[in-house]
C-alpha cells in the first residue's frame, strides 16, 4: 500500500527545492536551465495536489496543465494559461532541437513575479 502522505510531502519538498534554484539560474544568465527547474517546480507541486486530490500515485506526466486539471483546484483562467505556457521549457530542457527564442528580460520578469505568485499559492492549498 502507498503512502500518499509520503509522496505529498516527497512532492511538496522537491518543488520547494527546485524553485529557488530556477529562479537563481534565470537571475544568473542560464535562461534555459533555470526555466527548466521552475517547470520542474510546477510539475512536483501540482503531483503532491493530484495526489492529496486522487489519494493515489500521481501520474508520470510532465504536462503541468494536465496536472493542474488533474488536481482539481480551482484556478483562474490567467493562471491556467500562465502554467500552460511554461510547458514549453520543460520540452526545450529536454530536448535541444526544439529550443525556441529566449524569452526577453520583461517575459522572464513576468515569469518570475507570476510564477512566484502562483507557485505560493499552491504551496498554501496543500
Amino acid at each position: 500500500m502507498v503512502n500518499i502522505e509520503k509522496q505529498i510531502d516527497y512532492w511538496r519538498k522537491g518543488a520547494e527545492e527546485d524553485m529557488p534554484v530556477g529562479v537563481k539560474l534565470v537571475k544568473e544568465g542560464s535562461l534555459r536551465q533555470g526555466l527548466f527547474f521552475i517547470h520542474l517546480a510546477f510539475e512536483k507541486i501540482l503531483k503532491a495536489h493530484v495526489c492529496r486530490k486522487t489519494g493515489e500515485l500521481s501520474p508520470r506526466s510532465h504536462n503541468i496543465f494536465r496536472l493542474l486539471e488533474l488536481s482539481g483546484l480551482q484556478h483562474s483562467r490567467e493562471d491556467a494559461l500562465f502554467l500552460a505556457n511554461l510547458n514549453k521549457y520543460n520540452i526545450e530542457g529536454r530536448y535541444p532541437d526544439s529550443y525556441e527564442d529566449l524569452p526577453d528580460t520583461s517575459e522572464v520578469n513576468d515569469i518570475i513575479n507570476t510564477g512566484g505568485r502562483v507557485f505560493k499559492w499552491l504551496c498554501d492549498q496543500l
